[in-house]
This record gives structure tokens, sequence and C-alpha cells, in this order.
């Protein structure tokens, strides 16, 4: 691959095995750790509010005080949908992440990387797939005591 003059082009990235891309590399690594834990953020708040939505209203009902809701399952569906949205966005999270730790340590930037062959997996990941399993445990839990 040549450029407009004839010369030699590198390819898309050159990547050179120094100090200061190897740093660059763990910099960008950390970033990828820190987008990961937003998410789980993110997600542990729609599961949390889906739950709570749900538990607040129906003990709302409950309440001698409260007059007949227009729609009783209202909440108990957006509870649902919030709980849905939580564990589909720690699906595309965990995918995402995944994708691109693979991609970090393939090819061209394996030299810069680090002294092991292959990506160690990180905590969040393991604490991601644990709170999938929470939020389908709410879903259902949610899910069954309504019908």
């Amino acid at each position: 691959m040549t450029d407009s003059r004839g010369a030699p082009s590198a390819g898309r990235f050159e990547v050179r095995t120094t100090s200061d891309s190897h740093f660059s590399w763990i910099r960008t690594r950390f970033s990828l750790e820190r987008t990961m834990m937003s998410w789980l953020r993110t997600a542990t708040a729609l599961i949390g509010f889906g739950f709570a939505i749900v538990q607040f209203f129906e003990r709302l009902q409950r309440s001698s005080e409260a007059r007949a809701a227009y729609l009783p399952n209202a909440p108990i569906y957006l509870g649902l949908a919030l709980i849905a949205c939580g564990i589909l966005a720690l699906v595309v999270a965990i995918w995402q992440y995944r994708w691109t730790v693979r991609y970090l340590w393939d090819g061209s930037f394996a030299p810069i990387a680090g002294m092991a062959q292959e990506p160690k997996n990180s905590p969040v990941l393991m604490i991601g797939m644990m709170l999938i399993f929470i939020g389908l445990f709410a879903f259902f839990a949610v899910l069954l005591r309504l019908a």
C-alpha cells in the first residue's frame, strides 16, 4: 500500500511497541472498565426503579384511603418494562465489553497489551452476569405475582 507520493504507507493503524503506546493501551482498557461500570450503574437503577414502582403502587392500592385505580395493572407493566430494559442494557453492555476486549488483545495490539497471551477477565464482567440473574429473578417475581 502506498500513499499519494508513492511512498509505502502504514495500514490503518501503526502500532509501535513503546512505553507510550503501552500506557495508552492501559488507559484505553481502564476507560473500557469505567464504561462497563457506568452500564452496571444504569442497569441497576432501571431494575431497582422498576421493582420499586411495582412495590409502591401495590402497597398504595392496598391502602384504605386510596381510591380504585383506573388502570390497576399499569404500574406492574411499567415496572416490568423498566426491569426488562435493565436486563437488556446489561446484555448489550457485556456483549460490547467482550467484543472490545477481544479487539484490544488481538492482532497488532498484542505486543503492547501486556505479558499475558489472552485477556484476563475483569470483576465487572462477573458482576454484570450476577446482575442479569438478579434482574431475571425480579422480572419473574413481578410477572408471576401478576398471574
